[in-house]
């Protein structure tokens, strides 16, 4: 087994890994647009969406796999008037290979600034 930690600082608090690899899976915690303690692109779901999958997706290669084996999306969304921008930039980042996925609104993310929350799991053979 193999935990990634990426310094966001609910990881610490809360005690958990942004990733854990496990035989040929790897599963991604919640993962929000903070970096270094601050939420980039408040107010814009698509940004914020890309950000979290990208932190997401480092995780998932940090661990040995890339994009394409991802088998598992999961977006929870504060409003689902942002579905379209969300839907978006998944598609953008896994319409080649598309995993399934799951969005569902949310009442509140951990910060008020907030708007998407993402979820990854991977599989490959290795």
């Amino acid at each position: 087994m193999f935990r990634v930690h990426s310094g966001a600082p609910w990881e610490q608090q809360y005690g958990y890994a942004r990733a854990i690899a496990y035989g040929p899976n790897v599963s991604v915690a919640g993962t929000t647009a903070t970096v270094n303690g601050k939420v980039i692109g408040v107010g814009d779901p698509y940004v914020q969406t890309m950000v979290a999958f990208g932190i997401a997706l480092d995780a998932v290669r940090q661990c040995g796999l890339d994009s394409v084996h991802v088998v598992r999306s999961r977006m929870y969304i504060t409003d689902m008037k942002y579905a379209d921008d969300v839907g978006r930039a998944h598609q953008e980042l896994f319409g080649g290979t598309p995993p399934v996925a799951t969005m569902v609104e949310v009442s509140a993310l951990a910060h008020p600034d907030h708007l998407v929350e993402v979820e990854l799991e991977a599989y490959a053979e290795r």
